[in-house]
């Protein structure tokens, strides 16, 4: 997760400033800005998934036009762009995981976990 010069955990924001740098906000926060954030995340996502529509209808068509697969190859790039942005926003905010010793109490063993029976 982002810090600031306080140590308080930042979010990356869904836009960027006008001369392209991006945005944070406080993590903690849920005030007005963190829910419009939300709210446009929300919009990115499903914009995506249209769009990810359309472009296999535009790609299972033979006869799809030059201009045609520019405009689709543009929208999908920057659905592609919002999406990664939100992804990379929240993976920051999740926690660090935490591995559990093995029952030896030996952590520097890499072998599995698991029997391989367990993943069928």
């Amino acid at each position: 997760m982002a810090k600031a010069c306080g140590g308080t955990s930042l979010r990356r924001l869904p836009w960027d400033t006008p001369d392209g740098k991006p945005c944070f906000l406080s993590a903690e926060s849920d005030g007005v800005m963190s829910q419009i954030a939300d709210e446009i995340e929300e919009a990115q996502m499903a914009t995506g998934e249209e769009v990810l529509g359309e472009a296999k209808a535009v790609l299972a068509e033979s006869q799809t036009g030059v201009e045609e697969l520019r405009f689709t190859l543009v929208r999908a790039t920057e659905s592609l762009r919002g999406v990664l942005r939100i992804a990379e926003s929240r993976g920051k905010r999740l926690p660090e995981p935490e591995y559990d010793q093995p029952a030896d109490g030996h952590g520097d063993d890499d072998g599995p976990l698991l029997p391989a029976e367990a993943f069928g």
